[in-house]
């Protein structure tokens, strides 16, 4: 069973890359011309990713679309399990987003290069990278782009529902006034499991709740309050699906 794991998981890198070199040049061209480019960037994101789940047999299915109104920018905060986790987003969000990414993986060769153009790099361990990359996506709000935020901080390898919160997708919210759109993602820790690079099929359900309106914390600039409401709304939200 192992073996047919492997192979499966092997023609499912083989598959990624091979979309990547084809659909790569329809991310990185439309930005090399214009940073208004995203929407058409996007377009080919997704098919890029829809292609490739379609053919190694994992589907998504979003649930509470109706909370989401395309016309304006969210800070989107979702709970981050597994590796997976980043297919998910385009094929979620039909929005133009940045997401924030581990700088590791910007020097993977060709993918990183292509990412870059949709992702805000910071070095976790490094304070003066966290601060510059909450002003760049500061920046991207302004602009009327929504952008994707893992409030964890890193992967949840543990058997709690949610880490603690870090605040910086908060403090951006009151700063700007951009509401939070909470996203529960269940199922993407079954696809690929924690602390195995091993994939299998399978569906992945992604949840959108109201979003929470940061304008009664604005005030008071209470951070720590509007974080607790998210992170109970959105472990409310995982433990009702999971």
């Amino acid at each position: 069973m192992k073996i047919i794991q492997w192979i499966y998981t092997i023609y499912a890198a083989v598959l990624f890359a091979v979309f990547m070199l084809i659909f790569g040049w329809f991310v990185v061209i439309p930005y090399a011309i214009s940073s208004k480019a995203g929407k058409f960037a996007f377009f080919f994101i997704r098919i890029w990713v829809r292609g490739w789940s379609t053919l190694v047999g994992i589907r998504y299915k979003v649930h509470g679309k109706e909370h989401i109104d395309l016309e304006q920018p969210y800070i989107y905060i979702f709970n981050h399990r597994s590796f997976i986790d980043a297919p998910v987003i385009p094929m979620a969000i039909m929005q133009e987003v940045r997401a924030i990414g581990k700088k590791e993986l910007s020097t993977i060769p060709v993918f990183g290069f292509i990412t870059s153009r949709i992702a805000v790099w910071v070095d976790r361990k490094d304070a003066a990278s966290r601060k510059a990359s909450v002003k760049r996506l500061l920046e991207i709000l302004q602009t009327g782009i929504s952008i994707v935020v893992a409030p964890e901080g890193t992967r949840n390898d543990t058997d709690q529902t949610l880490l603690p919160f870090q605040k910086g997708a908060f403090r951006m919210a009151i700063e700007t006034g951009v509401q939070i759109m909470p996203m529960a993602v269940i199922g993407a820790d079954q696809v690929m499991r924690r602390g195995s690079i091993l994939l299998s099929p399978g569906v992945i359900n992604i949840y959108f709740s109201s979003p929470i309106d940061p304008k009664p914390y604005m005030k008071t600039q209470d951070i720590s309050g509007l974080s607790k409401k998210c992170f109970n709304r959105l472990e409310a939200m995982i433990l009702t699906h999971e």
